[in-house]
């Protein structure tokens, strides 16, 4: 997905002659804690609400444009660079331009988490495990391998180093539910499994909640 295929068709660009009372306004009714400001299409950054605060609502955006931000992405960029400037600067809006500097529209924050849960898949059956391994054993070929010597398949494979263990931690998405026999394949190759939750898993937490009951009723 590309960041142009994400803009919004309805938040709106301010102008250089707008007050800051008006794009107060503009954002209390679109929800959004920034705004483009454009002259002759043109982009030329963004004025967050903070900065409005600070200033007298008669004031004439023209007279704040030092305090204006400049992210961007490009409308071909693929849409997670977007995702990175709202992250990075926390940005509820991120604004796309064309090769021009021309500001074809912004993209808002709740489409980017919209977008991000569906490129992880957040929303498709199947079990799930995390990994945690040092980055020289990681081998994508080898997990496969495993995974499909269990009849199922990987759907979503994402990673990420965390500084603060100094490990490779790596969040995999199974097609299959029942992933006991997968889990226990992984162990036995010596696998540090940080977390899994499949079908059985939920069932498992059932019967150790109805134990626990039973025990607490004597029965």
């Amino acid at each position: 997905m590309f960041a142009g295929q994400l803009i919004s068709q309805s938040i709106p660009f301010l102008h250089l002659d707008d007050t800051a009372g008006k794009a107060l306004q503009e954002m209390n009714d679109f929800h959004v804690s920034h705004l483009p400001i454009v002259a002759d299409e043109k982009y030329l950054g963004l004025i967050s609400e903070e900065v409005l605060l600070d200033n007298d609502e008669k004031s004439l955006l023209q007279h704040l444009h030092t305090d204006f931000i400049k992210p961007f992405v490009r409308q071909n960029d693929f849409f997670l660079l977007a995702v990175k400037r709202a992250r990075d600067m926390h940005l509820s809006v991120v604004p796309v331009i064309a090769e021009q500097y021309e500001l074809l529209g912004v993209i808002s924050e709740d489409d980017l988490f919209r977008q991000l849960s569906i490129f992880s898949g957040i929303d498709e059956l199947g079990g799930i495990i995390v990994l945690e391994m040092e980055k020289n054993d990681f081998s994508a070929g080898e997990l496969n391998r495993l995974i499909e010597s269990n009849d199922a398949y990987i759907t979503q494979l994402n990673s990420y180093f965390d500084t603060a263990t100094q490990l490779l931690t790596v969040t995999i998405r199974i097609n299959k539910t029942e992933i006991s026999d997968i889990v226990a394949t992984l162990q036995r190759h010596e696998y540090n499994i940080r977390y899994y939750n499949g079908e059985e898993l939920y069932q498992n937490e059932l019967q150790n909640n109805l134990d626990h009951l039973m025990n607490y009723l004597n029965i």
